[in-house]
């Protein structure tokens, strides 16, 4: 048997038939931690490496579970048969995958020798040493580029983005097929200017022709409630249709193909 079958990690979640998150239809497997602490985030049972409890409504669940490769890889199989069909195939998430770079790539290397498209979904907020390890398996990569300004970076955040927008031109130049992602985030980086020079920068990289727009939702903010945390968006409505088409517009003259959502 294969030593990286053996790798060990912690997951918190696996969600199937998704087809938002790469090409076809996707199983999606979500990585237990994350150095990020985006005011808005969505998944905020996968920030912490910890296992901990969440209730959801009147329910207790658990999140967290410590897997090896070689078990996980059954679970992701008995989905082959929509992959095949749709072109789709295996998706990291988070928390954030390349939190766990040992463990990412060992999956995306199961994967990938079983022929399964992969992707990440990635902050890019990692040593670029530690993350190139998953580039021989990687076929797909959906980075997400926040703003342009690092100290706002990091008020919203919590760490800067020097080494983000420098692992993105990393990612542009190592053959893997970069998509830039940009959530589009009420009073952090939701101006045309702010959407332009993100827009301006993933156009200045190599390969990347597409960038997606996310609106921001408050999806996850009775997470926080069942985490015993505060949501520190909470208040914030959604972006109107017609304010996100305004940025659209603002994106499209970087000459990528934009679109909001995806």
């Amino acid at each position: 048997m294969e030593d990286y079958l053996k790798t060990r990690g912690r997951i918190f979640d696996i969600q199937r038939y998704s087809i938002h998150d790469g090409p076809g239809i996707r199983t999606i497997i979500f990585l237990k931690g994350c150095p990020l602490r985006c005011r808005w985030c969505c998944n905020p049972e996968g920030q912490e490496w910890a296992e901990h409890d969440m209730l959801i409504g009147s329910k207790m669940r658990h999140f967290g579970e410590d897997i090896t490769v070689e078990e996980l890889m059954p679970r992701i199989i008995k989905d082959e048969f929509y992959f095949v069909r749709s072109g789709g195939g295996v998706t990291l998430s988070g928390g954030e995958c390349m939190a766990q770079p040992d463990f990412a790539s060992a999956i995306l290397h199961a994967c990938h020798d079983l022929g399964y498209n992969t992707a990440i979904e990635t902050t890019g907020y990692q040593k670029w040493e530690l993350m190139e390890k998953s580039l021989p398996y990687l076929n797909y990569a959906l980075m997400d580029i926040k703003h342009m300004n690092s100290a706002k970076h990091k008020e919203f955040t919590g760490v800067p983005n020097e080494i983000i927008h420098e692992n993105a031109r990393r990612f542009a130049n190592s053959g893997v097929s970069l998509t830039i992602r940009v959530p589009v985030i009420p009073g952090f980086n939701n101006t045309p200017e702010e959407i332009r020079d993100i827009a301006e920068f993933a156009a200045s990289l190599p390969n990347v022709e597409h960038l997606h727009l996310l609106p921001y939702h408050r999806l996850g903010e009775g997470k926080y409630e069942g985490l015993g945390r505060t949501y520190l968006m909470h208040g914030i409505e959604p972006i109107k249709q017609e304010y996100m088409e305004m940025l659209l517009d603002a994106a499209k003259k970087s000459g990528l193909k934009c679109q909001i959502g995806g």
